[in-house]
């Protein structure tokens, strides 16, 4: 009888321990009974019937999955090569958790797929110019598109990322070279704007250096008029009369300098002869004798 209830208790041990389950704070849990949904699991300690029951555990993370790289035709007829990055998540509510199980099969691949068609219709309508300018906006149709064809599955479309868009080979070297005359073109009037300002600098500097040359003769000039005003002035006020005598005195004095003869009568006085000569100096009269 001991034996018999060691057994029964033995069985109940290792049903409960494998009926363990462990959900954690990632994940949230489907359980299943006989195939059909019985209850929704938590994070934490989770036990069900060995055999009868399955958990099925979903993550609720945020997932990143590759649309893959593809060839879409431009607009203008012009393949490019295209690559977009989808990120989303499963939302951690029982009915979105059973929906992304219940409504979709494998959502992984299915946004994967749905992603690259949806940019094959976007990126058809539009130039390879404009796609490459117009990212957001690309960006901004792909997510939206996707929330409503996805809004059944139970998942949150968290962002789109268009990682690439490449023209082909030859397209892409024209490009090349066309941003690189561009670039020379940018570089030759900055060069040109540069050697412009400088000149200009020069210029200017010469002008002023010529001003300041001006400006000093002037000065100059005016220093120099000036003096010769001042000079005027003095001679009318202190040479007004003496003028004649003044010339007369220098006559005289070139005369003697250059040894000139004077002859001299008898009767004379020496003074009054140079007084005679310069015109001016008045003779002295003689002393009576006695």
């Amino acid at each position: 009888m001991e034996s018999i209830i060691f057994i029964v208790v033995g069985i109940i041990v290792v049903i409960f321990f494998s009926g363990i389950r462990i959900v954690r704070p990632t994940h949230r849990g489907l359980i299943e009974r006989l195939g059909k949904y019985e209850r929704f699991g938590r994070p934490g300690f989770n036990w069900i019937i060995p055999i009868i029951d399955r958990l099925f555990q979903v993550n609720i993370t945020e997932v990143m999955v590759d649309a893959q790289p593809q060839e879409i035709i431009t607009n203008d007829n012009l393949n490019a090569r295209v690559d977009a990055q989808v990120y989303f998540k499963v939302k951690d509510d029982e009915d979105n958790v059973k929906n992304s199980q219940y409504n979709v099969n494998n959502y992984q691949w299915q946004i994967v797929n749905l992603a690259r068609t949806t940019l094959r219709n976007i990126i058809g309508t539009l130039t390879l110019k404009s796609a490459n300018s117009e990212r957001g906006k690309i960006n901004f149709e792909l997510q939206k598109t996707l929330r409503e064809e996805t809004k059944s599955w139970g998942i949150d479309i968290v962002r789109t990322e268009l990682k690439e868009i490449d023209p082909p080979k030859d397209v892409q070297e024209t490009m090349n070279k066309v941003v690189k005359a561009e670039n020379e073109k940018i570089a030759a009037i900055d060069f040109a704007t540069a050697t412009e300002t400088v000149a200009d600098g020069a210029r200017r500097a010469e002008i002023k250096k010529a001003e300041g040359i001006r400006q000093a003769r002037i000065l100059e000039a005016e220093g120099d008029a000036q003096a010769i005003k001042l000079v005027n002035e003095a001679a009318n006020q202190y040479f007004i009369g003496n003028a004649q005598l003044l010339r007369r005195l220098e006559t005289v004095e070139k005369a003697f300098a250059n040894n000139a003869k004077i002859v001299v009568p008898s009767n004379t006085e020496l003074i009054n002869v140079i007084g005679e000569l310069a015109g001016g100096i008045l003779p002295m009269a003689k002393k009576s004798a006695g």
